[in-house]
């Protein structure tokens, strides 16, 4: 699955944890993303089926994202096909998440 930010769900560290329900792997992502991102990310928020699904979301993903609320507003599939592309908000997210770039390019 591809989110509306470009990154491949199946490669996402949280998605994986919750795939496998793997409260080991949700630990390590938690202290990983919140070294990565300056922030206090709990274990138990490490739950996400991806931000397109009818499932679970990280927490930042369904009540915080700028992207996912965009394309859900716009009836995009994701970033690369918006006609604004590239907005200042994106360009801020790929600023921190490089691969995300990559991936929106490959979209196009």
């Amino acid at each position: 699955m591809i989110a509306y930010c470009g990154m491949d769900c199946k490669k996402c560290e949280g998605y994986l944890a919750t795939e496998k329900n793997d409260d080991i792997l949700r630990a390590e992502v938690a202290q990983k993303w919140s070294k990565e991102y300056n922030t206090d990310i709990k274990p138990e928020q490490i739950n996400c089926s991806g931000c397109k699904s009818d499932g679970v979301k990280f927490y930042f993903t369904e009540t915080m994202c700028p992207i996912r609320r965009c394309n859900m507003e716009k009836g995009t599939p994701h970033c690369a096909g918006c006609s604004q592309y590239q907005c200042k908000t994106l360009e801020d997210f790929i600023a921190m998440a490089p691969p995300v770039g990559d991936a929106l390019e490959k979209l196009r």
